[in-house]
């Protein structure tokens, strides 16, 4: 398969840049406002209460999320996704003065930043399973796995350059004119997302009541061995793998390296995982795909035990780098299983439940691993995470044989030989 495919439609390369810029800003903000909280409070929970003010909206509307999705056209839908995250951004802009801040108390800072933290969630919420369906809209069928694959690549690419940066911007022109920068991202995000033009929607049960909508959506995805089984044990990893959480306290208190080696230790997994999605590119791995997501895991697990051990800058980065990689192959996987098995009237509620299970898990991922090392300390709760992961895998590939079998190149033979 040419591994340019989906790069030779216009539409998606203008999706790209949507997507890089608005994974750039927001994974920028996430950076600069866990600098922020840690700076005011010194407090490893604090960190981990942002995660639980993203997932509590996150979760809680994430299914009725979908349906909306599935119900509405798609460009738009992502236009007013872009614009709530416009005004979390600017709202976190001005809250963020140094004049202003003089006339608040930390508390009421903290508060704040909570609370738009939680707004920022209920955007997430339908941005996900937005962004998942309009890309089914931009390209041909047959090369979904390729365009899913230069989609989590963007993201991988953003997810890299945005931590880096946020480092650097915070040292540079501090947190106030940091977050001008992010809001400027989401403005550029919105001016690229009026070049693709309406799409239809291919619902044919438009008006469905939504109960019946959710009970769907919900029975397709637990009745599909590939998409639970991948689901499930990409969120227990993430979940107890969450050690990025913690970063501020390596840079900041045990490494001692500062904002700019935090913008290194935060973009570190994603430069590893950014190198595995352009790599598999040109050496696809659907092929005995349920084996390579369990070694991937596992390997992510062993991965953070050394980072949570290290006392050396470059071994943890080295260490991050490398659960970057092996989590990229498990990104890969996952999509491509999302893209092949998810019909097209059902990609939101799909998508929606993805983001329950792997999406929101790095928030709650970051409360565990903040209230782990409140009460463990914090190396202690980094290891504990990094052999939690180990052993989930061990009893998944020993309880479900099938999904160790899981295999897909049957299926992107069939979409590939589709016109």
């Amino acid at each position: 398969m040419d591994p340019y495919a989906a790069l030779r439609h216009k539409e998606f390369n203008i999706f790209l840049l949507v997507r890089f810029a608005m994974v750039f800003a927001w994974s920028m903000q996430f950076i600069v406002i866990e600098w922020q909280v840690y700076s005011l409070t010194k407090d490893p929970l604090s960190l981990g209460i942002i995660g639980l003010m993203e997932i509590i909206p996150a979760v809680s509307t994430a299914l009725f999320a979908g349906h909306i999705v599935d119900q509405s056209e798609k460009r738009n839908l992502l236009v007013k996704c872009i614009l709530g995250f416009s005004v979390v951004s600017l709202g976190l802009f001005f809250l963020s003065n140094p004049d202003f801040e003089k006339s608040l108390s930390t508390k009421t800072i903290l508060y704040t930043i909570y609370g738009l933290v939680f707004l920022g969630g209920l955007v997430r919420a339908f941005l996900g399973p937005t962004i998942f369906s309009l890309i089914a809209l931009i390209v041909p069928k047959k090369i979904y796995p390729n365009a899913a694959t230069w989609s989590s690549s963007t993201w991988q690419l953003a997810s890299v350059l945005g931590p880096a940066f946020a480092g650097f911007s915070i040292s540079w022109i501090g947190v106030h004119w940091s977050m001008c920068v992010i809001f400027g991202f989401s403005l550029m995000a919105l001016l690229f997302l009026f070049q693709i033009p309406k799409k239809p929607i291919l619902n044919p049960k438009i008006g469905e009541p939504i109960l019946q909508s959710l009970k769907d959506g919900l029975k397709f995805v637990f009745n599909s061995t590939a998409i639970f089984g991948a689901l499930t044990l990409d969120m227990i990893a993430v979940l107890f793998g969450g050690a990025v959480a913690l970063l501020p306290i390596y840079a900041q208190d045990i490494l001692q390296v500062g904002s700019e080696g935090f913008g290194i230790l935060r973009a570190a997994p994603a430069v590893g995982a950014s190198i595995t999605m352009l790599g598999s590119t040109r050496f696809p791995l659907h092929k005995k795909a349920g084996k390579k997501l369990l070694w991937a895991v596992f390997g992510f697990g062993l991965c953070i035990i050394v980072f949570g051990i290290s006392k050396i800058f470059w071994v943890s980065v080295a260490a991050l780098f490398l659960s970057g990689a092996v989590d990229g192959v498990s990104m890969i996987i996952r999509q491509t299983i999302l893209q092949l098995k998810t019909p097209d009237n059902m990609r939101g509620r799909v998508a929606s439940v993805n983001s329950i299970f792997v999406g929101s898990s790095n928030e709650l991922g970051a409360f565990e691993s903040g209230l782990a090392a409140k009460l463990l300390g914090t190396v202690p709760a980094v290891v504990f995470g990094g052999c939690m992961t180990l052993l989930t895998t061990g009893i998944t590939g020993l309880v479900s044989p099938s999904f160790r079998r899981l295999d897909l190149s049957k299926d992107v033979e069939e979409q590939e030989n589709e016109v």
